[in-house]
């Protein structure tokens, strides 16, 4: 129960109906959800208007309302005592209603959040290795998961609603998490999510043109102008001074400011690049310089890994971390579907990734080949109702860097696989690529096992982290670490068959 006037406390409102002097059982923002004696903020969405329900959450039970529009209500729901709030942004007033609600969690905390088109995910759990090793008991609220005391659940969106967020953060403090490091989405920061707290790092990793569209953004200005707004809720911002977008995101910003990066100027950098190459496995080792100074290795690939790395250092550098601390975590942590390394072979190199646009492949096989494999072969699929183009871009893609192209379904949905395969081959036809296509997509890792030789590196794109595959509306399980697994496990079967 909190007291509604403690609630507002932080926020510009009017009270136009009712009084503020009254307290409340629940903060809720799903009409489904409401019950007796809850506060109901109504949000406006992109399918449906919170306002449009007023009158049905009152009958529930609601004794305030929140709004950013006017709302007439019933003469049965006024005698019912509601109390009308109302503000310029309901999702904005809804970020410092959920701190208040769960009493301010974050200031118990560290609160770390990276934002960028890539490397959230991979610099994340860098972060939250590194801080680990260190003593530190860390939080994480990322693409890939939730860890909350050790426990992880899945999430819906990279960065969740303020008001579910407020929740991480305090069952994070409840069980004594003393940081928290978190993916920011351009998102999550236009509709307001990370608003009701400060915090006391931000960090940019890069910005590319993505996420453009009717229901995300409008341009690339407007996409770049949303992930500046993390520059204007942080004390200290650490910045990839190598993008060249890096002046505009930073424009405005009201923290204090460093750079990383490999060119001179850069506040950290990083230097002597060193490709590594082991059985089954592929590294980096490089010199940081300028604030901290030593030689690390990273157990992933090429230079997006040394800023991934890069920032993380630049982060803990404010944690006072030893240097031995954050050698050891990039020697130990692995990021599920992130460039991840699964062992099958010492002859040959196979990892998972969640490379599922043309602009991540590219980058990603383009990395590969600087490690000079014997043969560089590409797994993927792409995903029904979405944009042919991207099927067309992808395939382009891989029928011009790889060597071999394994053409598979990813998450068709409700298209036909084998449409979207055809659709796939209009992209690699444009290059004189070599593929083969195989439309279940563990009999295409099967033969891209069974084909494997010495020195190549086998990239299974476009799943990553997921665990399940999308068909006609149902999500069937499906990992590709499970399905190698297996793999191996029948190929055993086999041999062990063939020579008794």
């Amino acid at each position: 129960m909190r007291k509604l006037s403690d609630l507002l406390e932080k926020l510009e409102y009017e009270c136009v109906m009712g009084t503020t002097d009254i307290h409340v059982d629940a903060v809720i923002y799903d009409s489904r959800k409401v019950m007796e004696n809850s506060l109901f903020i109504c949000i406006t969405g992109a399918k449906s208007d919170g306002h449009d329900f007023a009158e049905d959450v009152v009958e529930k039970g609601a004794k305030v309302l929140v709004v950013e529009k006017d709302i007439v209500l019933s003469k049965e729901a006024q005698e019912k005592g509601v109390t009308v709030i109302k503000v310029a942004d309901t999702r904005y007033a809804m970020a410092f209603i959920s701190a208040a609600w769960f009493d301010h969690p974050a200031r118990q905390m560290k609160i770390i959040g990276i934002t960028g088109t890539k490397g959230k995910s991979t610099t994340s759990y860098f972060v939250k290795s590194i801080l680990e090793h260190a003593g530190h008991k860390v939080g994480l609220i990322g693409t890939i998961e939730v860890i909350i005391g050790g426990k992880s659940s899945h999430v819906v969106n990279t960065t969740p609603e303020s008001y579910l967020l407020q929740e991480y953060f305090r069952q994070m403090a409840d069980v004594g998490c003393d940081t928290v490091v978190m993916e920011v989405s351009s998102q999550g920061l236009k509709l307001h999510r990370t608003q009701g707290f400060i915090f006391d790092i931000g960090i940019f990793t890069n910005i590319q043109p993505d996420h453009i569209g009717p229901d995300e953004h409008a341009d690339f200005e407007e996409y770049m102008a949303c992930k500046s707004l993390l520059f204007r809720q942080c004390k200290i911002g650490i910045v990839n001074r190598d993008d060249e977008h890096w002046e505009t995101v930073t424009k405005e910003h009201t923290c204090e400011l460093e750079t990383y990066g490999f060119r001179e100027g850069a506040d950290l950098r990083a230097q002597n690049v060193q490709l590594i190459k082991k059985p089954g496995e592929l590294g980096v080792v490089f010199d940081v310089t300028g604030l901290m100074n030593f030689t690390t290795e990273v157990t992933t690939p090429g230079r997006f890994s040394v800023y991934n790395a890069l920032a993380a250092i630049a982060i803990c550098r404010h944690f006072d971390v030893e240097i031995e601390k954050i050698k050891e975590a990039f020697m130990e942590v692995k990021v599920k579907g992130r460039i991840e390394m699964v062992k099958v072979s010492d002859e040959f190199t196979l990892m998972i990734d969640y490379a599922h646009n043309a602009m991540s492949l590219e980058s990603l096989l383009s990395t590969l080949k600087e490690y000079e494999p014997e043969r560089l072969v590409c797994l993927f699929g792409c995903g029904g109702n979405r944009s042919k183009y991207r099927r067309y871009e992808m395939g382009e893609v891989s029928g011009r860097l790889a060597d071999l192209t394994i053409i598979t379904s990813d998450n068709p949905r409700f298209e036909k696989p084998q449409d979207i395969i055809e659709d796939i081959k209009i992209g690699i036809g444009k290059t004189d690529g070599t593929y083969v296509e195989i439309c279940d997509r563990k009999e295409a890792i099967a033969y891209a096992i069974d084909h494997g030789r010495p020195g190549d590196i086998i990239v299974l794109a476009g799943k990553g982290h997921e665990d399940y595959q999308e068909i006609e509306g149902i999500k069937y399980p499906m990992d590709e670490r499970d399905i190698i697994r297996d793999i191996l496990k029948e190929r055993e079967w086999k041999e062990t068959m063939q020579t008794s």
